[in-house]
């Protein structure tokens, strides 16, 4: 019976892994990005959000909160998304997404980046775990409901980490989705303008749909 709970927490971190916010977020993060800067903005994600739920999963689990007060998670996420939406598109509009073509060793590289000039730095990732982790602020509720039926209203490590598994494997899988659209999709500015802009409306539309519901 405790591994088939386990099943059932890890099927549910999948599941929950499919909300639009969360994938927004993804896409926000890792489109332009390289194949490493992609796979890597997607695993910290997954680890922030994963860390988040344990921590306030055990502090629920111990103090007896009201659920207004865990409906203010819903409102973080919720303003997480809609602020970003909203940069891309200011981002877009202002002509500040940028990207170049090389040569190197025979290969074409392209290069995308926000702002005037190029810089590399790793202030992407470390926003990625940030955001991640304040998303899994959101998402400590739905989980707390899920593992209470399955193991009688207690939370330990072990089911946190395989809700936290569910989510990474979509995490990552999505990823590789991201990835497909920086190689074949984001070839020219126009292409790269187009993208951006469809991934912040998408932003702007789901955060604000959140922040309604």
């Amino acid at each position: 019976m405790e591994n088939l709970g386990l099943l059932l927490i890890f099927w549910y971190g999948i599941l929950h892994a499919f909300g639009p916010d969360h994938l927004t977020a993804i896409a926000d993060f890792s489109i332009g990005k390289s194949k490493k800067k992609t796979m890597t903005i997607t695993t910290l994600f997954a680890i922030g959000h994963g860390l988040t739920l344990f921590i306030f999963a055990k502090i629920l689990d111990t103090y007896n909160i009201s659920e207004s007060i865990l409906g203010y998670g819903d409102i973080i996420s919720a303003s997480v998304i809609l602020a970003m939406g909203i940069y891309l598109l200011y981002m877009v509009f202002n002509d500040r997404i940028q990207l170049k073509k090389h040569i190197h060793d025979g290969k074409e590289h392209i290069h995308i980046w926000f702002g005037k000039n190029h810089e590399h730095d790793n202030r992407d990732t470390a926003s990625a775990f940030t955001v991640g982790a304040l998303m899994g602020i959101g998402g400590v509720r739905g989980m707390l409901v899920t593992l209470g039926m399955v193991e009688a209203n207690s939370v330990d490590m072990t089911m946190v980490l395989a809700f936290s598994l569910g989510v990474m494997v979509i995490f990552v899988g999505f990823g590789s989705v991201i990835l497909y659209i920086n190689k074949n999709l984001l070839n020219s500015k126009q292409n790269l303008k187009r993208v951006f802009a469809t991934a912040g409306v998408i932003s702007v539309v789901v955060g604000s749909n959140m922040l309604l519901a």
